[in-house]
């Protein structure tokens, strides 16, 4: 799973049947601090996001599949998940080099 912001929409007039209905999204991986790294991918939206939206998504076949409950299916990426807040402890399990 990763953490993505949605950059852009796609449209298309032709696309295969499994997308009708689908909204389709361009997403840019960011890191825990919301910086931009990776390239760009598309993603099918599940969860009624949008543009500029930080989201979950889900990043391989096997989890696309079960969501849409078909055994072969053309989509390897879904936004399953709109994030509100991260919150990271930027001290947990690291060591000090020092004894307690």
């Amino acid at each position: 799973m990763k953490i993505a912001r949605v950059v852009g929409t796609v449209v298309s007039t032709v696309k295969h049947p499994s997308y009708h209905g689908l909204k389709l999204y361009v997403v840019q991986p960011v890191d825990e601090h919301g910086r931009d790294f990776d390239q760009t991918f598309l993603a099918v939206d599940m969860v009624q996001s949008g543009v500029g939206d930080l989201v979950l998504v889900i990043n391989e076949g096997n989890g696309a599949r079960q969501i849409f409950n078909k055994p072969i299916l053309p989509i390897r990426s879904v936004i399953v998940g709109v994030v509100d807040e991260i919150d990271i402890e930027e001290n947990v399990g690291s060591t000090s080099g020092a004894a307690p």
